[in-house]
């Protein structure tokens, strides 16, 4: 296959990439995006295997490890695809990320140990710009595994969620970044030594554990977001030294796409963008509240038939799902207890906070799983007036995302974060296991208002007791 060739199907894969993206934006066309990324991923791999400059240089040896790669993993992944529960989804997000950042770094260590083979120099001597772009490549990936490894850990309760504060962190994480660009411009005035290569290496895992680290479970969200925008800038960076457009185009796609993201996720969180990319935020203030202690004050209990009956002679309930809806994978019998209430003439909206669930859309996807109309579900900013006009506000293990706290205790890890205000509700009905915090480690003042009635609970048996109840 000539170049030309091959770089115009580069383009028509980076093109279906972004169409991949585009559909990815909207639960309604989501499948068709997955398609199109299917599709365009497919294209990208078949053209570097049939490249006029592979073909050249692949003999049976090469042609065996690459099918043997491709087997292995697509065997491991469609495993994956069938096992994983949404609730793991998170974790297995960040785990994902960090084999990215991984493969960035091993490619870039390919390169420096055999220059020839991609066109880049001699060992030794290797071209000032392809250092540049591998120290990038191996920096930013290295930074991407081992921060997504610690982001796994803490999503899968392997970890404490509780912010972990290093002496001195933020010196510790300025003198290893200057560290970092002093080996760069000492590989790229012609000191090529690996030690040199390796001592960067090093770093940027370290770096990696000391910026995500510190980091609070509630603001989980974002790092999952940040680190896919850092491990598409891996990519792409390690795309230059081996001149494929490919991996150019898809790397700096998700590192876009990835770092829009998290602006989105940190207007919803009320953090600071930058803060966010150096590992800075979530700290010192979640620290002082991530003991998780339940208080000992009085509460309303409330049962299955109560919620039942006081749903029934409501003219309009908000549903506010959360984490809590996805560990009882309770979205199904959810949907069947909202179709009761719509046949008796019960107007029902679902509410949606950007960082519901530990993940970015975790509680959209579940909600379309569950065959919920799409027009029924609404983001924060376009329900949150509602909820004054609502007679019934039913929160089903969402915690962090509806803590008045968050309005008015400046001494709280979530202060200033936008909470969908169900406290406006007529009523709230929340279903949770027990009185313990949410993931932010803050108890939540809703629990104790006059118009709530806490229902403890498994979430899917709660709906199924509610809809028993309806009969």
């Amino acid at each position: 296959m000539s170049t030309d060739l091959t770089a115009i199907l580069y383009i028509a894969a980076g093109i279906l990439f972004i169409l991949a993206l585009r559909g990815l934006s909207s639960p309604a066309t989501s499948r068709q995006g997955n398609r199109y990324g299917i599709i365009g991923m497919a294209l990208a791999i078949g053209a570097t295997l049939l490249s006029e400059q592979f073909l050249a240089s692949a003999g049976a040896g090469a042609w065996l490890l690459v099918l043997l790669g491709v087997g292995v993993g697509g065997a491991v992944g469609g495993r994956i695809a069938q096992k994983v529960a949404m609730t793991d989804m998170p974790q297995l997000v960040a785990a994902f990320h960090a084999l990215v950042g991984l493969s960035a770094v091993l490619i870039a260590w390919s390169a420096f140990l055999a220059p020839t083979a991609y066109g880049i120099g001699e060992p030794g001597a290797i071209k000032a710009q392809a250092i540049v772009e591998m120290a990038i490549g191996v920096f930013v990936g290295a930074v991407t595994f081992s921060g997504s490894v610690i982001a796994f850990l803490k999503l899968s309760g392997k970890m404490s969620g509780a912010p972990i504060l290093l002496p001195q962190r933020h010196l510790i994480n300025i003198a290893m970044a200057v560290a970092s660009v002093l080996l760069i411009v000492i590989l790229c005035t012609g000191a090529q030594s690996p030690i040199f290569f390796l001592l960067l290496t090093l770093i940027a895992f370290v770096m990696g554990v000391t910026l995500i680290i510190p980091i609070g479970g509630g603001d989980m969200p974002v790092v999952v977001s940040m680190l896919n925008s850092y491990s598409g800038w891996a990519a792409a960076g390690i795309g230059f030294t081996l001149q494929n457009m490919a991996l150019i185009i898809t790397g700096a796609l998700v590192g876009a796409s990835g770092a829009i993201l998290s602006y989105i996720m940190c207007k919803g969180m009320n953090r600071n963008f930058f803060e966010v990319i150096l590992g800075g935020f979530g700290g010192d203030d979640a620290a002082a509240a991530a003991s998780g202690q339940a208080e000992e004050r009085p509460i309303k209990q409330g049962s299955a038939e109560d919620a039942a009956f006081i749903m029934a002679n409501a003219g309009k309930v908000i549903i506010v799902p959360g984490y809590g809806m996805a560990v009882a994978q309770a979205q199904h019998a959810l949907r069947e207890m909202c179709d009761n209430l719509k046949a008796a003439g019960v107007e029902v909206k679902y509410a949606i906070h950007p960082v519901a669930g530990r993940m970015p859309g975790h509680m959209n996807v579940l909600l379309a799983e569950a065959n919920v109309p799409y027009d029924e579900v609404f983001e924060l900013e376009d329900i949150n007036s509602e909820f004054s006009t609502a007679d019934v506000a039913f929160v089903i293990g969402a915690n962090d995302v509806t803590n008045p706290a968050a309005k008015t205790d400046k001494t709280s890890a979530i202060y200033g974060m936008p909470i969908l205000d169900v406290e406006n509700s007529g009523t709230v009905l929340f279903v949770k296991r027990g009185m313990s915090a949410g993931y932010a480690g803050v108890q939540n003042e809703l629990f104790f208002r006059d118009n709530t009635m806490m229902l403890f609970g498994d979430a899917k048996k709660m709906c199924e007791e509610i809809v028993k109840s309806m009969d």
